[in-house]
């Protein structure tokens, strides 16, 4: 696999689950019998909504936290580190940066939803509501980096954050090493191509399979495009998918394009249908990102009869009006 396009490696995987070891939980890959069934296949579930901070971003946050006083120092991080997040990112920086006595501060557009922020404010990060989409919270980033000299630790599009992501690929390749397919919600990148690169360096023949919102599918019209563009943010269900890649995208973007093999688009009904489903059968707490794996197999009904597939659960941070909103849709 070449890497100079993205810099994201095997080995920076390793080396990002050595740094992230006693923070993030290698989590469990459990079997559902209720979707095997429904599917005539061996559906297994990467629970990453058991996170400490209930969603994947921990690994990202932590490795490229761990790595920069790795090189630099911790003093090199004394003006604090800053990010503009949808939510689950912002959280884990808030949750690495207190565990390491460092100030943070996570920028937010006015459409994450309020569970999300005070999650963040209850780790002791200051938070900053900024304009209506995450490419509007970034300049207030770019005004405390200029102004603070704060740290940026950025959400998606940093070889150190994918690698972070990419471990729970090496998990997959532990615990299910014949896996046909991986299944994984797609907006900046970073965890879709972390793990894609992870499990293709170790099993070329699985299959990566992308998810995206119906609308405001930032990544997917870039890479139609071929270079990155912007989209106007939508509200969903699955907020966590929200947000623009970034114009000057450096890593991401052709991560992705290298590593995915087929990309699906859900509407709003069909997330709300999936994580109806996950908590009705499965008895398991998701957020609308999280059930897009599902989402993309009913809709689209995929064929997977006698396959062995991972769907990537990777969080539970909903609020509970937006599933009351889940629960309303799917029923009708």
């Amino acid at each position: 696999m070449s890497t100079s396009a993205h810099g994201v490696t095997l080995a920076a995987v390793y080396q990002a689950r050595r740094r992230i070891a006693g923070q993030a939980l290698r989590t469990p890959l459990v079997r559902s019998p209720a979707l095997s069934r429904r599917f005539d296949a061996d559906i297994l579930l990467k629970l990453e909504t058991l996170q400490p901070t209930g969603a994947f971003k921990l690994r990202g946050a932590v490795n490229m936290i761990a790595a920069l006083i790795e090189r630099h120092g911790r003093n090199a991080l004394e003006a604090g580190v800053v990010t503009a997040s949808t939510g689950n990112h912002g959280r884990a920086v808030a949750y690495a940066a207190s565990k390491l006595g460092i100030a943070a501060t996570v920028c937010l557009s006015r459409l994450v939803p309020a569970n999300k922020v005070a999650a963040i404010e209850a780790l002791g990060a200051e938070v900053r509501r900024v304009g209506e989409s995450q490419d509007e919270a970034f300049g207030e980033v770019e005004r405390l980096i200029r102004e603070r000299s704060m740290t940026l630790i950025p959400p998606f599009d940093d070889p150190l954050i994918a690698a972070g992501q990419g471990t729970i690929g090496l998990e997959l390749m532990e615990d299910a090493p014949d896996l046909d397919r991986v299944i994984v919600g797609l907006s900046g990148g970073g965890l879709l191509g972390g793990i894609g690169a992870a499990v293709k360096a170790i099993r070329p023949e699985t299959r990566i399979t992308g998810v995206s919102l119906s609308r405001g599918a930032a990544m997917w019209q870039s890479l139609q495009a071929g270079r990155p563009v912007a989209v106007e943010e939508v509200e969903s269900l699955a907020d966590s998918l929200g947000g623009g890649i970034g114009l000057d995208n450096r890593c991401t973007f052709s991560l992705v394009r290298e590593v995915m093999d087929d990309h699906f688009q859900v509407s709003e009904a069909a997330i709300a249908q999936a994580m109806v489903d996950i908590l009705e059968h499965e008895k398991l707490l998701v957020e609308g990102a999280a059930a897009v794996g599902l989402a993309a197999m009913v809709e689209h009904g995929l064929e997977v009869r006698g396959q062995r597939v991972a769907l990537i659960l990777s969080g539970n941070g909903v609020a509970l009006e937006t599933l009351d909103k889940a629960r309303q849709l799917a029923h009708g």
